[in-house]
């Protein structure tokens, strides 16, 4: 039987960061993954590393994140094309402006420095967007990166420092026993002291393996990508509400994200549709105009976890000690990847972190063990 300090299951952005962090701490640690490290949710996103617009609950990950993005040539041995391009929320009225300035507020409580952009500046520094635009929102630290290279380059220097690094092993069970945690893939069970989940749209499964019971979606978004053009866009674009956002990337192409596809977890298929990319298209052209004879050359999607309030399930189980949770990032993910590894390597090994993860623990979904619902009894209606 291999023995390890800890087992990671899930090889996306957070797990290969968690994997990392581990193996540069000394740890013994192996990371399951069913295919390949990042191709699933963690290298098929949008590749904006945005922390404007983040729940205040995910912020303080966030910030933390951030700060290893600037550090990844020492972390990882490349960039990872990552850029501080700057993210501009929009705003489409008055209304989503007054929206824009109370985040902005409520976000310089977290060190988050955001400048608001009037009607008329938008259209002297941005004169490429659309004129039904009503101001927006700057945050100069975010930008964006290639997430095809995140992931796998992690897991490069994860498999580097000592981890032990499985591709193609799919977990068919996981248990406890007298305190250690036994791992099976294939006909090999493998033994670990700590217990880190990270399987993404198969979190949950995982979870209540263990009693940790959970609603998690799955989400596809649906991706875009144009010819190379003449670069001409300063900052990611997004707006009030999500419904469309935009980047150019160094070579001239503009991706874009707007709507859902489908996907189908127990089959792992995913698939763009075609009505969905032109909604997206036209959502595109209104924001910035000049996209209207762009040759569109590529769509894709692929399969996401995702939680009913928008946050994802993040810390020590409710039920099993030394079982780490970190799932169901619906769509926030890629930019809290590389953070979320460095609060899972603290979780484990040194059972606490100094970044506040309380609003994302997985306790906000389980009822108490004397309430009426965990009890069956009838639940008395208010009047």
């Amino acid at each position: 039987m291999n023995r390890y300090d800890v087992a990671i299951i899930g090889g996306g952005l957070a797990g290969c960061s968690a994997a990392l962090h581990i193996a540069k701490r000394g740890a013994s640690v192996v990371l399951f993954e069913r295919g390949r490290c990042g191709a699933q949710a963690s290298g098929v996103n949008f590749g904006g590393v945005r922390q404007q617009g983040r729940h205040r609950a995910e912020l303080p990950l966030s910030r933390r994140s951030r700060r290893l993005w600037d550090q990844l040539p020492e972390l990882v041995g490349t960039d990872c094309e990552f850029v501080a391009t700057g993210h501009l929320k929009l705003a489409r009225s008055d209304g989503e402006m007054a929206e824009l300035e109370a985040y902005r507020d409520m976000a310089q409580d977290f060190g988050l420095q955001l400048e608001l952009v009037g009607k008329r500046e938008l259209r002297e520094l941005y004169p490429y967007l659309g004129d039904n635009l009503a101001g927006g929102s700057l945050c100069r630290e975010d930008g964006q990166a290639n997430p095809r290279l995140v992931a796998p380059a992690f897991s490069r220097a994860a498999r580097r420092a000592g981890a032990d690094i499985r591709e193609m092993s799919p977990v068919s069970a996981a248990w406890q026993i007298d305190g250690a945690f036994q791992v099976k893939v294939g006909q090999e069970v493998f033994s670990a002291t700590k217990l880190i989940n990270v399987a993404g749209a198969w979190g949950a499964k995982i979870a209540a393996w263990f009693g940790d019971e959970v609603e998690e979606d799955v989400i596809a978004p649906n991706m875009c990508v144009t010819e190379p053009l003449p670069l001409f866009m300063g900052p990611n674009l997004g707006v009030c509400g999500g419904s469309i956002y935009l980047r150019q990337i160094p070579h001239g192409s503009v991706i874009f994200g707007a709507g859902m596809a489908v996907a189908d977890r127990e089959r792992l298929r995913a698939r763009p549709l075609v009505e969905v990319t032109q909604e997206g298209a036209r959502l595109a052209i209104e924001m910035v105009p000049r996209l209207a004879n762009a040759l569109l050359v590529r769509t894709w999607t692929g399969i996401e976890g995702s939680i009913a309030d928008g946050i994802p399930v993040f810390g020590p189980s409710s039920n099993v000690p030394n079982l780490f949770h970190a799932f169901g990032f619906t769509g926030h993910g890629f930019q809290l990847g590389p953070g979320a590894g460095a609060v899972l390597c603290e979780l484990a090994l040194d059972g606490e972190t100094r970044t506040a993860i309380d609003g994302l623990s997985i306790a906000r979904f389980q009822q108490p063990a004397d309430s009426p619902e965990k009890q069956g009894r009838p639940i008395e209606m208010k009047k």
